[in-house]
């Protein structure tokens, strides 16, 4: 109990407030017009009719408030497997300083590592995965349902409604029940338009979710699927990859809505096929981040980045007219921040920033806001040889080609600018720590 109440916060969101108002607008607006249309004391059919529809409003909300309240199952915080010869399988999560169970994700929304994480819905507040999966594909398929018999509600009255004066001068007066008033009118036509939307939009994603739950993928793994087609492609020389969790598709349906079935193995250890074992995907992941960190390109800051979707008045026009179009974070980045880039865009990159050690050690100085993200490309400079910013061994330093007295001038000079600043404290360690590998490399040169 004690979790379903401190999960109540959860639902003092604009999503959950916007989903259960979209819900409610529905339902309230097509009882009304169906209680003229169709009255339920009139027939048995309209009584069949109204029960019917207030069955599957009442399943769509159980539904929504249980998928909202239960929650994905969240992984413990500095997990780590029973056999601590697993490690070497595993991937490591830094901000929960744990490791990642098999078919776990980091969800930068909760800040927190996910059992078999779907996808993060911003209507429930919370991620969809191992454990609220089936409550999510039920709230699914009962919201269109509903709103599907809400649409043919209001449909036909408001076809009766609007023909009533043609119905009283041709002596059909039992078919000019519906009388409308002008805010009667205006929520019917919203209400018609909301049902109908609901049907589409929740459609494609019910469509989207059967996919995935008869091939037992979650739209994560679908995604790490298509990369291994395609790696496995370019390598012909390397095993073919198997996909370890496809079982069949009565099985597949099983482990989603049996709940015998999720609470076996606690969203940690999952049936296989044969040939494959429980780390079969995550070594797959392991060699695709791999290759992925041997595309990484080292960037550094030159101009503060605010992290705001539309960095108008510090960015200018042409960079808010051409957004990457996906919700993922913006980070915000100040003069000295190192950026581990992955993804292009003409005027955006995306990438993680470097936090150095001060910043992790230190609680009072971490900065807020997310550290993986996009960023307006003309805010930083692509380093020409990145590992030398790290290790100041040579006798070369590197920042953009610069010497090691010259990014000592230029970093000194840039981060004196930062106003007590964390990056202001990273950065001068970072140099600071350069300078003293040279020196000790230099000792070391003249002892021998």
């Amino acid at each position: 109990m004690s979790t379903i109440f401190s999960g109540m916060w959860r639902f003092l969101h604009w999503g959950p407030i916007t989903a259960l108002s979209i819900i409610k607008v529905i339902t309230l607006t097509a009882l009304y017009m169906n209680s003229m249309w169709w009255p339920p004391n009139a027939s048995l059919g309209g009584f069949f009719n109204q029960g019917l529809f207030l069955m599957l409003s009442s399943l769509a909300t159980f539904n929504y408030v249980m998928a909202t309240l239960t929650g994905p199952g969240l992984l413990p915080k500095k997990w780590k497997p029973k056999n601590p010869s697993d490690v070497d399988q595993l991937q490591f999560c830094k901000i929960c300083q744990g490791y990642k169970a098999p078919r776990s994700h980091h969800c930068r929304k909760c800040n927190r590592c996910v059992k078999k994480m779907d996808h993060h819905c911003p209507w429930i507040n919370h991620c969809v995965g191992w454990a609220n999966h089936a409550y999510f594909t039920y709230f699914l398929t009962f919201a269109i349902l509903g709103s599907f018999q809400a649409s043919i509600i209001l449909g036909f009255s408001f076809y009766r409604g609007v023909h009533r004066y043609w119905y009283l001068t041709h002596g059909y007066t039992h078919l000019a029940t519906v009388q409308f008033t002008m805010a009667s009118i205006i929520m019917n036509i919203i209400a018609t338009g909301l049902a109908i939307g609901v049907v589409i939009a929740l459609g494609m994603l019910l469509y989207i979710q059967l996919k995935s739950i008869l091939k037992n993928q979650t739209s994560i793994e679908m995604w790490i699927v298509e990369k291994a087609i395609y790696r496995h492609y370019c390598n012909p020389d390397d095993d073919d990859f198997v996909y370890p969790y496809d079982l069949g598709w009565r099985e597949n349906l099983r482990q989603v809505f049996s709940k015998r079935l999720v609470a076996a193995g606690q969203g940690i250890v999952w049936p296989v096929l044969d040939g494959c074992d429980q780390y079969t995907l995550t070594r797959e992941q392991i060699a695709q981040k791999a290759e992925k960190r041997a595309r990484t390109k080292t960037y550094r800051c030159i101009r503060p980045a605010t992290g705001r979707f539309l960095p108008l008045f510090s960015q200018g026009l042409r960079v808010c007219l051409s957004p990457p179009c996906t919700d993922e974070s913006r980070i915000r980045l100040e003069p000295g921040d190192v950026i581990k880039v992955t993804r292009f865009r003409q005027h955006w990159l995306f990438g993680e920033r470097v936090v150095c050690d001060a910043e992790l050690n230190m609680p009072d100085l971490q900065r807020k806001g997310p550290i993986r993200g996009w960023f307006p490309r003309r805010c930083a400079i692509e380093l020409i040889q990145p590992e030398d910013y790290f290790d100041q061994s040579d006798d070369e330093a590197d920042s953009g080609g610069y010497s090691q007295s010259e990014l000592m001038t230029k970093s000194t000079a840039e981060l004196n600018s930062i106003p007590n600043g964390v990056p202001n404290m990273c950065n001068k360690s970072l140099v600071n720590g350069g300078s003293k590998s040279q020196n000790q490399n230099g000792q070391r040169k003249k002892n021998k």
